[in-house]
């Protein structure tokens, strides 16, 4: 679920929280893409601090400002949280979609690392670090391409699945049929085994750590071979066509809203709202 979708949510009537309601889910105004930006640069900053932090020779240096960037970065989007939560009439929507569990697991690990000390819990304080990486995700909250490439996969997962299901029984027959050809004598100890060599086979991986010794071994592992390379583009053409047909389909997100009435509705080309006549803000 997208948290701008404002059916969803429910956009407050007026006041205080309809104003916030503006600027934090609604990026039309310059409001709202202020806010939009300076959250962007958040994320990509907060996210370069997670990953300069777990250089060791740069977190012995350094430490200090590094905590100190990470609490301010933990409080900014903290209070980012909790404004998205009161700028909405259904908080619980929020708090339960996709980017509100984004949001609430990039703001606790820097909570709960106060809970285990270092000295006992090392590992444990290095597992919740590892957990802020996931303020990347909000960066597809921003970006109508990424919602278009989310609807794109959401309308092809059923073509995919089917795909799929037929790969597995491809990779079931081959990998069961080399089992009984290869043997444990050739590195084909058992049947997973056997279904494992075939995976990496057929998504043309090749690890090497199993390879066929007998001719009819290595006769049906070309053609595994061959097989993968239409695994690789079928799944690839499905998603392309969906993405091609929903490129000329304008997105909920790019939709505009007028600042003076709240009509929702106007395409991005729109330059007067359509119920009230007052020119929308570019």
């Amino acid at each position: 679920m997208i948290p701008g979708n404002q059916r969803e949510l429910g956009r407050p009537p007026r006041g205080w929280r309809r104003r916030m309601y503006e600027v934090i889910y609604e990026s039309e105004t310059p409001e709202g893409r202020l806010f939009d930006k300076i959250i962007i640069w958040a994320i990509l900053v907060s996210v370069a601090v997670v990953i300069a932090d777990s250089v060791p020779a740069w977190n012995k240096r350094f430490r200090l400002g590094f905590d100190i960037a990470e609490w301010f970065f933990t409080v900014l989007f903290t209070v980012e949280y909790v404004a998205r939560i009161l700028a909405v009439e259904r908080p619980l929507r929020y708090m339960r979609s996709f980017f509100g569990i984004v949001d609430l697991v990039s703001i606790l690990p820097t909570y709960l690392a106060l809970v285990f000390p270092e000295t006992h819990a090392l590992i444990d304080v290095r597992i919740l670090r590892l957990l802020r990486i996931f303020r990347v995700f909000k960066l597809t909250e921003y970006v109508v391409e990424y919602q278009l490439l989310g609807e794109a996969l959401a309308a092809s997962r059923r073509k995919i699945l089917v795909f799929l299901s037929a790969v597995i029984m491809v990779v079931l027959i081959l990998g069961t049929l080399l089992y009984v050809i290869e043997g444990p004598e050739h590195g084909f100890t058992d049947i997973p085994t056997a279904v494992y060599w075939a995976v990496t086979t057929i998504t043309t991986v090749g690890f090497g750590d199993i390879v066929p010794k007998t001719d009819a071994g290595r006769f049906i592992a070309s053609v595994m071979m061959l097989i993968g390379w239409g695994t690789l583009a079928v799944p690839t053409g499905i998603v392309t066509a969906e993405m091609t047909v929903r490129r000329h389909i304008v997105p909920r997100s790019a939709l505009r809203t007028c600042a003076a009435c709240g009509a929702v509705g106007h395409s991005p080309e729109a330059r007067f709202c359509q119920m009230c006549g007052v020119a929308l803000d570019r």
